[in-house]
């Protein structure tokens, strides 16, 4: 059922751009409490990523297609992934950390719920800021 008080917001980063720290910023500048990723597609020349169970991130320079970002935003705190693909076509993903630097584009859809509020908070099983969901 689609919920009519839900936002959807598009946004375009330009080269050069910090893809993580622009999503941050469009969150924090639209009080987007609530919100996931759609869909993304672009490129990067940089990418700075943190693999499954590692505690230091992955780096890279070259030329890299954006295949997958997804996610949940607010202003509690971001959990995003993303799938990169090189020159070759091949893909590795994981945690999107800043660092990850547009090439020519990115374009982004996101939608920002009018009903709930994400937070994040410590998970004594996990050891990491888990989410919860609270109805506003």
């Amino acid at each position: 059922m689609e919920n009519t008080n839900d936002i959807s917001h598009i946004l375009r980063l330009l080269p050069g751009d910090d893809l993580r720290l622009s999503i941050e910023n469009f969150v924090n500048e639209h009080a987007i409490e609530a919100g996931w990723m759609v869909t993304c597609v672009g490129s990067l020349t940089t990418y700075s990523i943190r693999f499954a169970n590692q505690k230091n991130s992955s780096n890279g320079n070259g030329y890299f297609e954006i295949v997958s970002l997804t996610g949940t935003l607010s202003v509690n705190g971001c959990h995003l992934h993303i799938s990169i693909a090189d020159d070759k076509g091949k893909t590795i993903g994981g945690h999107l950390l800043h660092g990850c630097v547009i090439y020519t584009t990115a374009e982004i859809v996101v939608v920002k719920s009018g009903s709930y509020i994400f937070i994040r908070e410590k998970d004594e099983n996990t050891g990491w800021n888990e989410l919860h969901v609270k109805k506003k």
